[in-house]
C-alpha cells in the first residue's frame, strides 16, 4: 500500500486537454485502466447517451427545469488546473480548511482531483484504506470492481448518475475493516476553480462489521463567471453492526448547479446517518436514498439548507425498508429569504414483509421574504400492515410572537431574526453535533443574514 500521507501527483499533459462530454473522452480517460474499469465507463456512456435529459414532465423533477440550469453539451470535462499542480490553496480555502475540528484523516480535491491525503498512522496498521479512486484502481482494484458504480449508485438510475459513472476523475475510497472503531472525523474539502465546467467526482464508503466511521465533506468555489456542473455520486455502504455518520456541507459560489447522488446501505443492526448542508451554489440538486436492509438497522436522514437572493435547492428522498424491525427518521428544514425556492418530495416504501417498520419524514420551510417559495411534497407507500410511519410538512413566516419578544428584551429586528433563525435550523445540526460542524455551518448562515 503506498504512503497515505504523500501528495497525489498530477496526471499527464494529456489529461490536462479539455474535453467534450462525449464517446471520445470516455475512451481517452478509459486508457490505461484495468478492462473492467474501461467497459464499466462504456456501459454508463451508452446509458447516458440513451437517456433523456430529466424535464419537469417527470414527477421527480417537476420543481426544477434541468435545461434552463445547465447545457451539457458546452461543457467541457473538468482539467487538472494550476492550483492542482501548484498545491496552492486559495484563502476561501485555507480559511475554511483551518475551521475544521480535529481530524484521523484528510483529503483535498481541487476540480475534481485529489491532490493530497493523509491518515494517523495508527489507523493504516489496523488495515484502515484512506486514498484516492485513482490509486485505488490499481492498489485496490477487486474492492473497486465490485462495489464501485454497481447495486449502490449504479448508471441507470438517471442521466446524472450515468454521467458521474462515465466521467469520474477522481475521488475518495475510505474502507474501514472489521471491529476498527475511528473516534475522530474523517474530512474532506474540495475546491473548484474550473469554470464552464463538469466537474465529476465519487466518494465510495464501505464500513465493515463492528466498524464505526465519521466522515465530514465540504464542497467550496468562488462565484463563477459561466455555469459550471458539480457532480457528485456518494456510495455508502453499512455492513452488520457498523456505525456511520456522513456529513456534506455545499458552499460553492454562484453560477454553480451542485448535483449529488447518494445512497446509503444499511444492513443489519447498524446505524447509517446522513447530513445535507446546502448554502451555496445557484442550483442544487440532491437525491437521497436510504436502504435498510438487515433486521435492527436505522438511519436518520438530516438536512439544512438556506437561501437568498434567487438560488434554487431540491430536495428529493426516499425511505427503502426492505427488511422487517427497521427505523428511519427524516428531517429537512430550510430557511428562504429575497426570491429563493425551495422543493423537497421525499417518499417512505415500506416493502412487502418488512413489518415493525418504525419511519418518519418532516420537512419545515421557514418564509423570510413575500417573494421566496416553499413546495413540499411529502409521501408514504406501504406494503406492510405492521407499521408506523408518519409524514408531515410545513411552510411559514416568522413567529411574530418570538420576534416581539425578543425586540421587547432589547434585542434589534436584525438580532431578533437572526436568533429565529438560527434556533430554527440549529435543531437539524443539535441532532448530528460532530467537532466543528455546527459552528461553521452557524457562522455561513449569519454572513447570509447579514448579507456579506
Amino acid at each position: 500500500m503506498a504512503d497515505p500521507a504523500q501528495a497525489v501527483e498530477a496526471s499527464s499533459a494529456e489529461e490536462d486537454a479539455p474535453s467534450s462530454l462525449d464517446e471520445c473522452t470516455v475512451e481517452r480517460i478509459s486508457q490505461g485502466a484495468p478492462s473492467w474499469l474501461s467497459e464499466r465507463r462504456r456501459h454508463a456512456w451508452s446509458v447516458f447517451e440513451n437517456t433523456p435529459l430529466p424535464s419537469t414532465r417527470s414527477e421527480e423533477w417537476r420543481y426544477t427545469d434541468v435545461s434552463l440550469v445547465v447545457d451539457l453539451a458546452e461543457l467541457r470535462l473538468a482539467t487538472h488546473g494550476a492550483l492542482a499542480k501548484n498545491g496552492s490553496r486559495p484563502a476561501a480555502l485555507a480559511a475554511a480548511m483551518d475551521e475544521d475540528g480535529a481530524a484521523s484523516g484528510h483529503t483535498l480535491l481541487i476540480d475534481g482531483n485529489v491532490v493530497h491525503v493523509d491518515l494517523e498512522p495508527v489507523l493504516v496498521e489496523k488495515g484502515v484504506i484512506l486514498t484516492s479512486l485513482k490509486s485505488a484502481v490499481q492498489e485496490h482494484g477487486n474492492l473497486l470492481e465490485e462495489l464501485l458504480a454497481t447495486e449502490v449508485v449504479p448508471p441507470e438510475d438517471g442521466k446524472f448518475q450515468a454521467l458521474s459513472a462515465a466521467f469520474w476523475t477522481d475521488g475518495v475510497l475510505l474502507y474501514v475493516p472489521p471491529g476498527v472503531k475511528i473516534d475522530l472525523p474523517v474530512r474532506a474539502s474540495r475546491w473548484i476553480s474550473s469554470y464552464g465546467s463538469a466537474v465529476c467526482t465519487r466518494t465510495l464508503i464501505v464500513a465493515e462489521p463492528g466498524s464505526q466511521v465519521s466522515y465530514i465533506e465540504e464542497v467550496l468555489s468562488e462565484d463563477f463567471e459561466r455555469r459550471t456542473l458539480v457532480s457528485s455520486a456518494v456510495e455508502i455502504i453499512a455492513r452488520d453492526g457498523a456505525q456511520v455518520q456522513y456529513v456534506s456541507i455545499q458552499r460553492l459560489g454562484r453560477g454553480a448547479f451542485h448535483q449529488s447522488a447518494q445512497r446509503t446501505l444499511a444492513h443489519r443492526d447498524c446505524t447509517l446517518d446522513t447530513l445535507n448542508v446546502n448554502l451555496g451554489g445557484s442550483v442544487s440538486r440532491l437525491d437521497l436514498n436510504a436502504q435498510l436492509l438487515g433486521p435492527g438497522a436505522h438511519s436518520d436522514m438530516l438536512g439544512l439548507y438556506f437561501g437568498d437572493e434567487d438560488q434554487h435547492f431540491d430536495h428529493n428522498t426516499s425511505q427503502d425498508h426492505v427488511a422487517p424491525d427497521t427505523g428511519s427518521n427524516l428531517l429537512y428544514k430550510g430557511a428562504l429569504d429575497e426570491r429563493s425556492r425551495a422543493a423537497f418530495r421525499g417518499i417512505i416504501r415500506v416493502h412487502p414483509g418488512a413489518q415493525r417498520t418504525d419511519a418518519y419524514q418532516t420537512n419545515r420551510n421557514l418564509l423570510l421574504s413575500d417573494e421566496a417559495r416553499a413546495d413540499s411534497l411529502p409521501n408514504l407507500e406501504i406494503e406492510a400492515d405492521d407499521v408506523k410511519c408518519s409524514h408531515g410538512a410545513s411552510v411559514g413566516q416568522l413567529d411574530s410572537d418570538a420576534i416581539f419578544y425578543l425586540l421587547s428584551r432589547g434585542l434589534s429586528l436584525q438580532q431578533a431574526e437572526r436568533l429565529v433563525v438560527l434556533g430554527f435550523l440549529g435543531d437539524v445540526m443539535a441532532r448530528l453535533p460532530l467537532g466543528g460542524v455546527v459552528e461553521k455551518v452557524t457562522r455561513a448562515i449569519e454572513r447570509k443574514l447579514k448579507g456579506a
